[in-house]
């Protein structure tokens, strides 16, 4: 009788371990910390939320420069994106506003991004669509300033508003 109780217990044992074995592989697993990720805390849909509403945010001023909406540019930098997964928001940007500069030259904004899109840089695909190295960072320069001062100004207009 003492060793059927053994071999009872024996068994239960091992049932027990194996079952806390299971359960602990089970619990979610946290991911190292990634910037700009969201966080394992924060619900997804509020992150998008929060995530979305900065990005529009940040589109303000350019698309009041380039006379569109800042939804308009975000829905086109996201298929954007789509095509060309490496590009930053900075460069999309930039390529919007080139494009705006020097669509008087030919150059337009899906002729940068296509260059953008074949690892190319912005001045580099400047140079491949015709303008010199000097007019290229001329243009890349006029292009920053431009976006700096459509920024304050969108910056301006936000504190200006009255608070309801």
């Amino acid at each position: 009788m003492t060793k059927a109780f053994q071999f009872a217990t024996l068994l239960v044992l091992a049932a027990t371990v194996s079952a806390a074995a299971q359960h602990q592989a089970q619990q979610p697993v946290r991911a190292p910390h990634v910037k700009g990720a969201p966080s394992a805390n924060k619900a997804t849909g509020e992150t998008r939320g929060a995530e979305s509403a900065e990005h529009l945010k940040s589109f303000r001023g350019v698309a009041a420069k380039l006379n569109t909406t800042p939804e308009a540019l975000q829905t086109a930098y996201e298929q954007a994106k789509t095509a060309n997964p490496k590009l930053t928001r900075g460069q999309f940007i930039a390529a919007n506003m080139l494009g705006q500069n020097l669509s008087g030259k030919g150059i337009t904004t899906d002729k940068i991004l296509a260059g953008l899109g074949s690892g190319k840089s912005i001045g580099q695909t400047l140079h491949g669509l015709g303008l010199s190295d000097q007019d290229a960072k001329a243009a890349e320069k006029a292009a920053k300033r431009d976006v700096r001062e459509a920024d304050k100004a969108a910056d301006k207009a936000a504190k200006d508003q009255p608070k309801m």
